[in-house]
């Protein structure tokens, strides 16, 4: 089910770029209500069990393709050891690609307890070491359910920025309506991430490269920033190298980009390029 919920007031704080304390859920909740707000977007609680999850979508019309575009992990950590308290992104950089796509049906889908880590199921494991898992993936499954019902779409696409890439990935390995991922300095292989960080496993966490053979007649089209130290482009080649020859999976290389910088910013002509692409059968670089 998907209820409304009103939108915060247009009011918001200044935030200073750099000041030691981060902004409070609040004030990072209005940053995302007021970027949808302006383009006309609308706030909604999507009802899935375990978790309540927040999208925005615009004034939407009956459309046969849905773009769904999944949030990344947040504002998961203070630091290398102390978890934040709550997950609600500080940018909400996926919210900014979603608004940003030049044609098509859209619509931004949060991670669960992201903009409303109050509920009773939110435990910090959401964010940390269970942030694949799968009862996460079933939220956000019934939650494309819903989305997709209320477009009347046929197919869907998929986008995931940074972690969001991982759970674009395990949605699509278990459905069969969609017809393209695409994730933007995604986190495709967890096992590999954490190793090459030298990170504690996320020991509750599906991996979607354990899914590779279901994954593998889906088109995939993963851009990676030649400047991203989260997710290094070396980890997402690695995971395209992995696949058999044919598979519809293509790496584009940015090499000015980082992990944040400047995929919204750019997004319009990447989308382009990559529908462009898309509809042929050999992929060229952007």
């Amino acid at each position: 089910m998907i209820r409304p919920v009103r939108l915060a007031g247009a009011a918001l704080l200044t935030l200073l770029v750099g000041c030691a304390t981060p902004p409070t859920p609040e004030e990072r909740a209005h940053t995302a209500d007021r970027l949808a707000a302006e383009l006309g977007w609308t706030a909604h609680t999507l009802e899935t069990a375990p978790f309540q999850l927040r999208a925005y979508l615009p004034a939407v019309a009956a459309d046969d393709t849905l773009v769904i575009y999944l949030e990344g992990d947040g504002f998961a950590w203070l630091n290398s050891s102390r978890p934040s308290t709550d997950p609600t992104p500080l940018t909400p950089v996926a919210l900014q690609l979603a608004l940003a796509q030049p044609t098509g049906a859209a619509a931004y889908l949060a991670r669960p307890c992201q903009f409303i880590a109050t509920q009773p199921t939110c435990s910090r494991g959401y964010w940390t070491d269970a942030r694949f898992a799968p009862e996460v993936v079933d939220s956000l499954a019934q939650a494309v359910d819903q989305l997709k019902a209320r477009v009347g779409a046929r197919q869907l696409i998929l986008v995931g920025y940074s972690g969001g890439g991982a759970l674009a990935l395990l949605l699509a390995a278990r459905r069969d309506d969609i017809a393209r991922v695409v994730t933007v300095a995604g986190n495709l292989d967890p096992q590999a991430w954490t190793t090459h960080h030298r990170l504690q496993p996320l020991k509750r966490s599906l991996n979607p490269a354990d899914r590779r053979q279901a994954l593998a007649g889906t088109r995939q089209q993963h851009l990676a920033g030649g400047h991203d130290r989260i997710v290094p482009a070396a980890l997402t080649n690695a995971f395209d190298d992995a696949y058999p020859p044919g598979t519809p999976s293509r790496v584009y290389l940015l090499p000015e980009h980082d992990h944040a910088c400047c995929w919204a910013r750019d997004w319009p002509q990447l989308w382009t390029k990559l529908l462009k692409d898309a509809q042929t059968s050999a992929p060229s670089q952007p």
